[in-house]
């Protein structure tokens, strides 16, 4: 039964969005300890919320936040009550708790959060293994017909691999997270495979031909049905103003079927076929038909993915492109959108990733770059600025380590674009530095 007064409760936003991971969780969390017992142990303590509410379970190296928001508005367009579980989160750490798509607010995550605090002061886990436990028992608390949920890392060990969903999905393998996943391809789709379970269809996006057998062997070994999607095809037009991404697919369910999605890019395109083959496989009760299928999908967005915002008499294009496939990605987006010129590049890359390679993709399809350190960005992962200044480039590159400066020097020039890009708090620190500008698509988060 939904508690009383849950509608209202889920709409408010709290006040203080920076302290509330620390006032949901306990201040000294644990180390992270890979493996699921611990949070199977929590969840049983807790009479194993995770099991009272039917689920789609999304992994990959990119896209995978884009499947599962896909999900959630199809599955809303359904009639459907959905909880949504994703990370990591952009602006608010309550984007990562959503129930019909609407972020939880800080009072109902508090008063979740103190009903279980006695189990997460007992095992101590790590953030995300509490923020996993939560989500669960947020869902059943409010009594969400299925939930969508996004692996945070990996998939094989991640906390939310304790989940038996109605249907499993991995968009992609590129190498990010070396350190945790591996450094080869094959060793970090093994990874992903990992949330592959018996009886339960598994949908794939990723299909080179050196990679494809790891899932079959997967696949094999735990005796889930497998379905590949191939990641192009269907794309019948170029993206372009105002941004929308047009396909018409042949599914099973629903015969052939037009569909159009405010996710720009031809890596979107594919990320809505691996979508839409993940919701033909749910049973009956929970799979859509022809006009919530559409209808879902047009209304599905994700800020921060090739979002483009006209502020200030140009405009800016914000993407979390965060490793190198998701920085080609864009490149190919980009292209196909054809943006006014001068293109500047406003950067803030995160330390531990491949910074050198992403950006010097980067500066080849810019007129200029400012590279600057974006305040959110945790103190032990940022990038050396100084190092990356020192890189040969094509076109004028300038070092802003301060990010308001950053931002009035990527717009000295009247006109043209700013693409920012690099990681989720570059886009994250523009959007609060571009204000009343960004709040549009922005508003359910600020």
């Amino acid at each position: 039964m939904r508690p009383v007064g849950a509608s209202a409760a889920v709409v408010e936003r709290g006040p203080r969005e920076e302290l509330l991971a620390e006032r949901l969780f306990p201040p000294e969390p644990g180390e992270i300890r890979w493996g699921l017992g611990r949070t199977r142990a929590m969840l049983s303590e807790l009479g194993d919320p995770h099991l009272d509410f039917a689920a789609m379970h999304v992994g990959g190296t990119n896209g995978k936040g884009s499947v599962a928001a896909i999900w959630s508005s199809v599955l809303r367009s359904r009639g459907l009550r959905v909880g949504l579980y994703t990370s990591p989160h952009l602006l608010s750490l309550r984007e990562r708790f959503q129930i019909d798509g609407t972020p939880l607010s800080e009072e109902v995550l508090a008063g979740a959060a103190d009903e279980i605090r006695p189990v997460l002061e007992r095992w101590r886990p790590s953030h995300f293994e509490a923020g996993t436990v939560l989500a669960f028992h947020l869902f059943r608390k409010y009594a969400v017909d299925v939930a969508v949920v996004e692996v945070g890392l990996g998939g094989r060990l991640d906390a939310t691999n304790v989940l038996r969903p109605e249907v499993s999905a991995i968009t992609s393998v590129a190498l990010d997270h070396a350190a945790y996943l591996g450094s080869s391809l094959s060793e970090v789709a093994r990874e992903k495979a990992g949330i592959l379970k018996p009886d339960v269809p598994a949908v794939v996006g990723e299909t080179r031909s050196r990679i494809r057998p790891i899932f079959e062997q997967a696949a094999r070994d735990s005796r889930a049905p497998l379905h590949f999607v191939r990641p192009r095809g269907g794309l019948r037009a170029p993206p372009g103003p105002p941004g929308r991404t047009t396909l018409r697919i042949d599914t099973e369910a629903w015969g052939q079927v037009d569909l159009t999605s405010s996710l720009v890019g031809p890596h979107q395109a594919a990320n809505v076929r691996v979508a839409v083959r993940a919701l033909e496989l749910l049973p009956l009760w929970l799979r859509p038909d022809r006009e919530a299928l559409q209808a879902g999908i047009a209304a599905a967005s994700l800020p921060g993915r090739f979002q483009v915002l006209e502020a200030e008499g140009r405009t800016w294009i914000l993407d979390v492109a965060h490793n190198p496939a998701a920085v080609r990605a864009l490149i190919r987006t980009l292209r196909a959108y054809r943006p006014s010129r001068p293109v500047v590049l406003l950067a803030g890359i995160l330390g531990d990733k491949a910074w050198t390679k992403m950006l010097h993709r980067l500066l080849g399809e810019v007129d200029r770059a400012v590279l600057t350190q974006p305040p959110s960005a945790p103190l032990h992962r940022r990038w050396d600025l100084e190092a990356a200044g020192r890189m040969v480039s094509p076109v004028p590159l300038e070092v802003v380590a301060t990010f308001h400066d950053a931002v009035a020097a990527a717009a000295r020039e009247p006109g043209g674009t700013v693409l920012t890009t690099g990681s989720f708090p570059v886009v994250a620190d523009a959007i609060r530095a571009l204000g009343p500008a960004a709040l549009p698509p922005f508003r359910a988060l600020l």
